[in-house]
């Protein structure tokens, strides 16, 4: 507990360093090309389409929830998918990009995974952004509920740094690392319902141990969360048991990779 309480200390002192740090990675992103920022949002919606025109169109796949056009059900799972895999993609590999940041002796390490969480969160925004007109466009009203993104998009960030920091640690030693990230998160992205829901198979013999299965996953608690808050109305206190069991997981790996991360930090600038 001691690694997260310091690490929160030096967020609050080198919060402005942080931030313009953030913003000059977000800036990056775009130089160069003609288009900037709209190549940011060609992505997720060109996926969302593909998603829509197989399942919806090709497939002709049934609403999972009844009175609920397909794209509003796929949107608020595949958004906070998409934040989390880049974040997590973004932070293994941060070591590497800020090498000469490493090698200052002055400066603190632990704070470049959180550059480049703040800089994948400014584009999630964007994400969101749009997710929202989405529904307002199909005519869905604003629900009290659509606030709770922000707390299901801090749970996501928290999961991806939990992660990252022990991702980019080994990452420095193990360069093949980002490689095994980028294979597990395509997994990742079909063992969450993201596509499916786990009731389709309520007729099998194995649901209920799909059912329990499912909810190991910490990324299940952030998609039907956000399904929850942009669908259902619901309000994240209904679901306590996942809640406590995700913060409780969250809290172990972020402490668990805060650790290997000091442990390594010494050797960080020789071999890099």
């Amino acid at each position: 507990m001691n690694y997260v309480i310091s690490l929160m200390k030096e967020i609050v002192r080198k919060r402005k360093l942080i931030w313009d740090l953030a913003k000059a990675d977000f800036r990056k992103r775009f130089v160069g090309s003609y288009f900037g920022m709209v190549w940011m949002l060609v992505q997720p919606i060109v996926t969302v389409l593909i998603y829509f025109f197989i399942f919806q169109v090709g497939f002709k796949s049934v609403p999972p929830v009844p009175g609920v056009p397909y794209v509003l059900w796929l949107i608020p799972g595949i958004v906070p998918w998409f934040f989390y895999s880049e974040a997590l993609n973004c932070v293994t590999g941060c070591l590497q990009e800020y090498s000469y940041l490493v090698k200052k002796v002055v400066f603190q390490v632990e704070i470049l995974p959180i550059i480049k969480l703040i800089s994948c969160m400014l584009v999630h925004a964007f994400f969101a952004g749009i997710m929202l007109a989405v529904f307002l466009c199909y005519g869905r009203l604003p629900m009290a509920t659509w606030i709770q993104i922000l707390y299901y998009s801090f749970a996501a960030a928290m999961l991806a740094l939990a992660f990252g920091y022990l991702t980019s640690a080994i990452n420095v030693f193990f360069k093949d690392m980002a490689q095994i990230v980028s294979i597990c998160l395509q997994f990742g992205m079909w063992l969450t319902p993201i596509m499916w829901q786990v009731e389709q198979f309520s007729g099998s013999s194995f649901y209920p141990i799909l059912c329990k299965l499912v909810k190991f996953n910490p990324m299940y608690y952030v998609v039907v969360g956000y399904r929850d808050s942009m669908i259902m109305g619901n309000g994240f206190w209904q679901r306590p048991g996942l809640t406590l069991y995700f913060w409780a997981v969250t809290l172990l790996l972020l402490l668990g990779g805060l650790k290997v991360f000091k442990r390594l930090r010494p050797h960080f600038s020789d071999v890099l």
